[in-house]
């Protein structure tokens, strides 16, 4: 079975992006990048999702829809904090305040509210790192 002609154009305008790069200065959505280059937006997004962003070998990906943990964020002072993503989904967020919400300020994200579940998480991180608090 050949590729068609259709496809091979959306893989060779995925590799030209991707060994080219594209320097943007408002956020653009994938759509928009994609028709820079003649390719789909779903082809661009499968692409980079697939084999650049080492999504595949995420070491948290087998647990990442129940908690996320980021101990080397962790700082003197953080915040808690629970937010509704959805009308049934509540979160609890764990944040570093010296980050000021940009970068390495992500600690802890737990689904749910319960401070059974929470602690649980919470304890992963090495008691070293907790002290710090």
């Amino acid at each position: 079975m050949g590729i068609s002609r259709k496809s091979n154009k959306n893989k060779e305008g995925v590799r030209h992006f991707f060994k080219r790069g594209l320097s943007l200065t408002l956020p653009s959505s994938v759509n928009t990048i994609a028709g820079f280059y003649g390719v789909k937006g779903k082809v661009l997004q499968r692409q980079y999702k697939d084999y650049l962003s080492e999504f595949n070998s995420w070491e948290q990906k087998p647990h990442a829809s129940n908690w996320l943990l980021f101990p080397e964020n962790i700082g003197k002072h953080l915040s808690i904090d629970e937010t509704a993503l959805t009308d049934r989904e509540l979160y609890t967020i764990v944040t570093n305040k010296k980050a000021k919400g940009k970068k390495g300020a992500l600690v802890a994200v737990v689904k749910g509210t319960k401070a059974e579940n929470v602690i649980k998480i919470l304890f992963k991180i090495p008691i070293g790192k907790r002290n710090k608090v």
